[in-house]
């Protein structure tokens, strides 16, 4: 919204934007579903962790590779620079955290790496701020 207000037109970085802040929510979304599947179970709920079945961490997995590849694009098509990568390797460092959370399938485990994705986006929002910071 915001790009089409300022610049008239939906650039192809937006849709990138959108693109990504998409997979992220489908990704920390069936991480929380993972953490209580038997209650969704119980009420009829269809949550992601569901509709993936035992292939839910496997899914969780790509997604998580295709997150850090778009955030990397995103990276590319606005010029963010090195402060911004550095940002998004961190970030790929956390999702191996929380894979190694969720592999086990533990609701515990599994509601830490949902929580531990707050951490993603500060991330992110730091490398952010340093590559206007730094290379501007």
């Amino acid at each position: 919204m915001a790009f089409a207000a300022q610049t008239g037109s939906i650039p192809r970085l937006a849709w990138l934007m959108w693109l990504t802040v998409l997979i992220w929510a489908v990704i920390y979304d069936t991480m929380y579903a993972m953490a209580d599947r038997k209650d969704d179970l119980k009420l009829g709920i269809n949550s992601t962790a569901i509709l993936f079945g035992q292939a839910d961490i496997y899914i969780v997995g790509i997604l998580q590779a295709i997150l850090l590849l778009s955030l990397f694009l995103v990276g590319e098509v606005a010029d963010l620079g090195m402060w911004y990568r550095l940002s998004v390797l961190i970030t790929a460092l956390l999702m191996i955290y929380q894979f190694s959370l969720i592999k086990q399938r533990e609701p515990q485990n599994c509601f830490r790496a949902f929580l531990n994705n707050q951490h993603i986006g500060t991330i992110i929002f730091i490398g952010i701020v340093l590559a206007y910071t730094f290379n501007q």
